[in-house]
């Protein structure tokens, strides 16, 4: 659980770093810079972390969750930075629990039924999380380009592809909890050699090249979010083999609340109460479904 805590901690984290250099830079050009960096520190230190046996049915494991991730890192960067973040991290968060329980239950994982009761009031925390009122003026202290760069509504279209993130962070977590212990971190090492060319090819297509990746405003914060999520990966790995899949992905479902205290304390973001009621009622949810 604490592994899962701390996982939860610096996926939201981050998510909110990734989001803010979306906001100076396209959302594929932060991602690759992102998941670029988490590759080389993987790559440094996989070596000291001891011996490991993986199969290929890890590596296959590691590389089709490489791509549900990166797809899901690429759209949700692209969501941050066109929507309010303390909207769109916890719709992201509340399918990417969902799925991953669904999945264990399929899986003959049965961890009560206060986790079908959990998945239920989920759906509701949805409703309220994108209640929004009229649109407000950003705080004077904001910096200038990032105060117009922000949008004050979460469009329906905004909603739905944060939807669809989060159930490809959901297929991650499955797809990491199907490896095998003995695999040690080698599966990550094949889902960024999976996502790394997948979201290159999409933003070399686009006509991005290297320097729009590794130079310009905002490329320092899309390392920073790259090496933090890696971190937060490998703690979450770890706690996938010591249990079970909807319990953990539960707890590191609660990434949301780091990522929306964040934009509230750096960017200014302010939730009505129909929102608030919805962060509270998505960490009951999540309690609900570790039961």
């Amino acid at each position: 659980m604490v592994l899962a805590l701390g996982a939860a901690v610096g996926f939201g984290s981050a998510d909110f770093l990734g989001g803010v250099a979306s906001r100076r830079r396209t959302a594929l050009s932060v991602a690759l810079a992102a998941q670029a960096a988490g590759l080389l520190v993987l790559s440094l230190t996989l070596p000291l972390l001891g011996p490991a046996q993986a199969t290929p049915r890890d590596l296959a494991l590691g590389w089709v969750g490489g791509l549900f991730g990166g797809g899901g890192l690429t759209l949700l960067f692209r969501t941050l930075a066109r929507g309010p973040m303390s909207v769109v991290a916890p719709v992201a968060a509340v399918v990417a629990t969902t799925v991953p329980v669904a999945a264990g239950l399929l899986l003959g994982e049965r961890p009560g039924l206060p986790a079908v009761v959990g998945i239920a009031v989920a759906l509701s925390a949805v409703v309220l999380i994108t209640r929004e009122g009229p649109e407000e003026t950003a705080p004077d202290h904001l910096d200038p380009d990032a105060a117009r760069a922000r949008p004050a509504r979460a469009t329906p279209a905004i909603v739905g592809v944060a939807l669809l993130s989060g159930a490809m962070f959901g297929l991650f977590f499955v797809c990491l909890h199907g490896t095998a212990p003995a695999s040690g971190m080698v599966p990550l090492l094949a889902a960024r050699l999976a996502s790394v060319p997948l979201i290159a090819l999409l933003a070399f297509g686009r006509g991005e090249g290297v320097r729009s990746v590794l130079g310009g405003q905002g490329v320092a914060v899309a390392l920073l979010s790259g090496v933090v999520d890696m971190v937060a990966n490998v703690a979450c790995l770890v706690a996938l083999r010591h249990g079970m899949l909807s319990v953990v992905s539960a707890t590191t479902g609660l990434y949301p609340v780091a990522t929306v205290v964040l934009a509230q304390a750096v960017l200014g973001e302010r939730l009505r109460r129909p929102q608030l009621a919805g962060l509270g009622v998505a960490a009951l949810a999540a309690g609900l479904v570790s039961l």
